[in-house]
């Protein structure tokens, strides 16, 4: 079954940056709020030790702010992505949305930054009919990403082939399909990522 979410409405261009200083993030949201008018902007620190900028709006604002992030950030400034017009799955998962389709073949892409997941994300369910499970964000991961795509075998390969293909050097941690998942793997996945939820689910006293 194809996503529902396909063909995809126009959303705002959204920019992602990670600094690898709490400081340097602040100055930068800084900067990018007085030199551009964005839609929205959301800041904060995640694992281990970085801070993440979220900032949204039109294509221009949005670069424009961008430019800004750079200029100040220098060398504290370690991934960035901009997206002209993200798609509503990534960006849904982003704010905590889970996908709870039937799990087939599994695709699972492991990236060293926030910014590399989200754009391997992004061009995975761009150019593949698969749904999107998951992406998780730095905190619980020692700042890496992971990104979880379901669907057909063929569909699951192209979308990890090409959300890995827009990566930069160095960003790939891991990226794997199954072809076909355990039935209890799938359950578990299902329930989220987070071992702790996962035993609390699992093993929770029985009246």
């Amino acid at each position: 079954m194809p996503p529902t979410s396909s063909p995809h409405p126009h959303l705002p261009a959204l920019a992602l940056l990670e600094f690898d200083s709490i400081a340097a993030g602040i100055v930068a949201a800084d900067a990018m709020v007085k030199r551009s008018p964005v839609d929205r902007i959301a800041g904060g620190s995640v694992q281990p030790g970085r801070y993440l900028l979220v900032v949204t709006g039109m294509v221009a604002p949005v670069e424009e702010a961008v430019k800004a992030a750079n200029a100040v950030g220098g060398n504290s400034l370690c991934d960035q992505i901009t997206l002209p017009d993200i798609h509503p799955q990534v960006f849904a998962a982003m704010t905590g949305s889970r996908e709870t389709v039937a799990i087939s073949a599994l695709g699972i892409i492991e990236t060293r930054t926030a910014p590399a997941a989200v754009a391997a994300a992004d061009a995975g369910l761009k150019g593949a009919e698969v749904h999107l499970l998951e992406v998780r964000l730095a905190d619980g991961l020692g700042g890496k990403g992971l990104v979880f795509f379901s669907g057909e075998v063929a569909d699951v390969e192209a979308a990890v082939e090409l959300g890995t293909q827009t990566l930069g050097p160095g960003l790939l941690v891991e990226a794997r399909v199954i072809a076909q998942l355990h039935v209890e793997v799938a359950e578990n996945l299902l329930h989220g990522t987070r071992l702790r939820q996962l035993l609390v689910n699992s093993f929770a006293p029985v009246d």
